[in-house]
């Protein structure tokens, strides 16, 4: 199905003066945004590799499995803070 003519040029209007043209690159301040951040998220990752948190690690582990195993506790019914 073809349509009418006139609207053929649609899409070869010439641009205007207030578009921007669109790039990969960041702004160098939103640059060294990003790579704070990033350096930031590594360096929280590098801490829970340090020495002695694989005990910390296998702690909340072992505490984990024991809730699981016991009964959740209950209150006395008639008792109320």
């Amino acid at each position: 199905m073809t349509h009418s003519g006139k609207f053929d040029d649609v899409d070869a209007i010439a641009p205007r003066s207030d578009d921007r043209v669109v790039s990969d690159e960041l702004d160098p301040r939103e640059a060294e945004r990003a790579r704070r951040r990033d350096r930031e998220a590594a360096a929280e990752r590098r801490a829970l590799m340090r020495p002695g948190m694989g005990k910390v690690f296998k702690q909340i582990g072992d505490a984990q499995a024991k809730a699981a195993r016991e009964p959740a506790k209950r209150r006395p019914a008639g008792r109320r803070p």
